[in-house]
């Protein structure tokens, strides 16, 4: 069932979601400062490729002093625009009863949008 759903989420717009993450982790890259940035919009692409059949765990050392402060960096200057873009898409997703595990994937990669660091993403046992 996961690899039916993350191809259907592919050809209906996941594909674009990739390349729209990928894009902006290179971009991120270009500067020193932006690196561990990049590193963590870039395991937002992965997740946004093929987000059936994976899961959103806090890591190891999610409660770190670094990983306060490098969240709070990344809400003020695009995590917030982020997870309301994918809460939004969420709610449209949810309205018919097809969409609604599009909705939980939404739902999966805005939680991951708004706190990245700390945050690994695990294969669903």
């Amino acid at each position: 069932m996961n690899i039916l759903g993350n191809l259907i989420w592919i050809i209906f717009g996941g594909f674009i979601i990739f390349l729209l993450y990928l894009f902006g982790s290179f971009l991120l890259f270009i500067t020193i400062v932006g690196i561990p940035f990049g590193i963590q919009t870039l395991k937002l692409a992965i997740l946004s490729l093929a987000p059936f059949g994976k899961d959103v765990i806090p890591g190891e050392r999610s409660g770190g002093c670094l990983y306060i402060v490098m969240n709070i960096i990344w809400i003020l200057i695009a995590g917030i625009e982020i997870a309301i873009i994918h809460a939004i898409l969420a709610f449209l997703f949810a309205i018919t009863i097809i969409g609604i595990p599009f909705a939980a994937q939404h739902i999966k990669l805005a939680y991951l949008a708004l706190v990245p660091f700390g945050n690994d993403i695990i294969e669903k046992q």
